[in-house]
């Protein structure tokens, strides 16, 4: 479904990307992880070019497009096949919690209001915010802001989700709901790539994890294989940092 082909990126002198190969299937749920500065976010922004990579292709459900030579319309296509969760929610603070949720559909996807309101209030049952419909933003938990933006990117139907850090900005105890809605997106089959620092998590929910140092894929492969049984050295070294007790209440 997504093919990831030799993706190089560069900011200046600093190579941060260096020829990444990756595939990812329907259905799957594949967890980046690695340490600050490995390149996980960077090669995630790649996927729909948010950054444009310096070299490689991008190909999502028959749609291949050259990084390098892309024109603007195959890079719209390709976005309309993805939905973004940021770290930092990226609400629009002055609209409420619905219309967060229908500014793409209308805009975007040219839905009509009504037909815009009602994917909206269907995405917001799923998140558990079908009471916060005429919220806005300053009046949310990090937790339900950051709901809000994963209903905003469901409701654009995408053929995946892309995950960037989605819980590195709330508080400890806001953790868990935030992940439990991400699981519970998980069962119903849609194809996910989550940027995480939550190991648990990754262990639990994702089918596939990826380890990334230095720009390039370190470790792939089954959770229980990469967390159980590493077999590249610096995978060791990375995952000795965290606790044993990766479990969380999701």
């Amino acid at each position: 479904m997504i093919t990831l082909s030799n993706i190089h990126k560069s900011f200046g002198p600093q190579e941060v990307l260096k020829g990444i190969d990756l595939t990812v299937d329907q259905g799957d749920v594949v967890a980046i992880l690695g340490p600050s500065g490995s390149g996980k976010t960077t090669l995630l922004r790649c996927v729909n070019f948010l950054e444009r990579a310096d070299e490689g292709q991008v190909q999502i459900s028959g749609l291949t497009v050259d990084c390098k030579h892309a024109r603007k319309h195959d890079i719209v296509q390709l976005r309309r096949k993805t939905a973004m969760v940021f770290q930092h929610y990226n609400l629009f603070k002055h609209k409420t919690v619905l219309e967060n949720v229908t500014e793409g559909l209308i805009i975007a996807q040219k839905r009509s209001k009504a037909d815009a309101r009602t994917r909206a209030l269907h995405v917001l049952e799923q998140v558990g915010l079908s009471d916060k419909i005429n919220a806005y933003p300053s009046m949310l938990s990090g937790g339900q802001q950051q709901r809000v933006g994963i209903a905003r990117a469901l409701a654009l139907n995408p053929e995946v989700i892309l995950f960037d850090e989605p819980t590195s900005a709330l508080d400890p105890e806001l953790v868990g709901e935030v992940l439990a809605v991400i699981r519970n997106i998980a069962r119903e089959g849609i194809t996910m790539i989550v940027v995480t620092h939550e190991m648990g998590f990754a262990r639990e929910v994702a089918n596939r994890v990826v380890f990334m140092d230095g720009g390039s894929v370190v470790e792939e492969g089954a959770p229980e294989e990469v967390f159980s049984r590493p077999q590249q050295e610096r995978t060791r070294q990375f995952l000795s940092r965290y606790s044993s007790d990766w479990s969380y209440v999701i």
